[in-house]
């Protein structure tokens, strides 16, 4: 039940909010305290997928996943939220926000496999 592509795409995903925290860190308070929401959020993603992929049982791996989703989520929020407030521009970060869309999507998509799926753990 390992999901390594939603685990590699969280990776990749979390360097670019790394690179983008990076910048606004530069910027006043208003950037610096969003680059600490999306820090948090958007590293979050790719920890709790690779947390899942470890799952001892399904639970374990619904649970980790479904935090990964929360964190999708949040920083969808974020990102929409930096650009609505004119910390970046909404070209800027296009495709941080298609990714997290996708990354929820993606780990909605795998809640619900894992949920129906007799799969019981273990190795």
């Amino acid at each position: 039940m390992p999901s390594p592509i939603i685990a590699d795409r969280s990776f990749d995903f979390a360097v670019r909010i790394v690179k983008l925290c990076e910048h606004l860190w530069e910027g006043g308070r208003a950037s610096r305290r969003i680059a600490d929401q999306l820090f948090d959020a958007g590293t979050s993603i790719g920890a709790n997928a690779e947390e899942a992929e470890g799952g001892q049982t399904k639970p374990d791996f619904i649970a980790r996943l479904a935090v990964a989703r929360k964190e999708s989520r949040e920083i969808v929020y974020w990102i929409r939220l930096a650009i609505r407030s004119g910390v970046v521009g909404a070209g800027d970060v296009a495709w941080e926000l298609d990714e997290a869309i996708q990354l929820k999507k993606m780990i909605t998509r795998a809640i619900h496999t894992a949920q129906s799926s007799d799969w019981r753990g273990g190795h």
